[in-house]
């Protein structure tokens, strides 16, 4: 395939000239802001261009609105955030990093048929949740993808993630279950774009299909189609990925998980 004939994917080092003229435009918008571009390099500004498709007009309206957000919501100060109940919140909500995909991507997993909502909101509450995921993001982008890029040797920017639906049951349809996972949602995609590489919904129900469907609804057309919803017959796909020593115990791998008797995934150093 010729350079001419070939998709370009926007990202760093493979954008062709009508992306690269919209990188220059739209860091002369964000210079213009004052902002920094040791903070706000040309990876980070990619992130949101893919995300608008190189539409100028939309990606400074996103990147407005992120600012915004960032200020609203105190982000330079976010990792002085002290969550002190995390420990009982993976209790009830078991995720966390673990380790890295063949790529050298961060694996993300969250075990969401264990998740019990009830008793995770004794503990804490939507808004402190919402300060978690945030700190969460730019821990990832901060520590967790420098570390995975030094130890691969190349940059590493997205991430493999893993939603494990085994346990799950009847209660996963009610609303409050839908309200949390959009509350997750919103802040990752309105605000840390193409973050995520690849997803894999694993030991879904029949019944997810109906879920599904609602929840869809929220994501955009490229974020979807990074998605794919398996059953209990997973094991090989996730293996085409990760390597088996890689992969937790609790998903057909060799790995075993830190204070799994708690039910629960520490975030951890990354490993090679």
């Amino acid at each position: 395939m010729s350079k001419k004939d070939k998709d370009y994917t926007g990202f760093p080092g493979d954008c062709n000239q009508t992306q690269l003229k919209a990188l220059a435009d739209f860091r002369n918008i964000v210079n213009a802001m004052g902002l920094s571009d040791k903070v706000y390099d040309d990876p980070y500004l990619l992130r949101f261009l893919r995300a608008r498709k190189f539409d100028i007009n939309k990606t400074q309206l996103m990147f407005n609105d992120f600012i915004k957000w960032r200020k609203e919501n105190d982000v330079d100060n976010i990792m002085t955030y002290m969550f002190e109940e995390l420990p009982q919140v993976r209790t009830y909500y078991p995720h966390g990093y673990h380790k890295t995909d063949k790529m050298g991507r961060p694996l993300y997993i969250e075990r969401i048929g264990m998740l019990q909502l009830n008793k995770l909101f004794e503990i804490t509450s939507e808004q402190r949740l919402i300060k978690y995921y945030i700190q969460s993001y730019e821990l990832l982008l901060k520590r967790i993808f420098p570390a995975c890029s030094q130890a691969k040797g190349t940059r590493i920017d997205q991430t493999f993630t893993i939603l494990d639906l085994k346990g799950g049951s009847m209660k996963m349809v009610s609303k409050q279950v839908y309200n949390f996972i959009q509350l997750a949602s919103n802040v990752g995609q309105n605000n840390y774009p193409e973050i995520l590489g690849k997803m894999y919904i694993v030991n879904a129900p029949m019944m997810f299909t109906g879920i599904w469907a609602m929840i869809k609804i929220w994501l955009d057309e490229k974020t979807k189609n990074k998605i794919t919803i398996l059953g209990s017959s997973y094991k090989d796909e996730l293996l085409k990925h990760i390597d088996i020593d890689n992969l937790p115990d609790f998903l057909g791998g060799n790995s075993k998980c830190e204070n799994t008797d708690d039910s629960f995934l520490e975030h951890r150093s990354m490993e090679s």
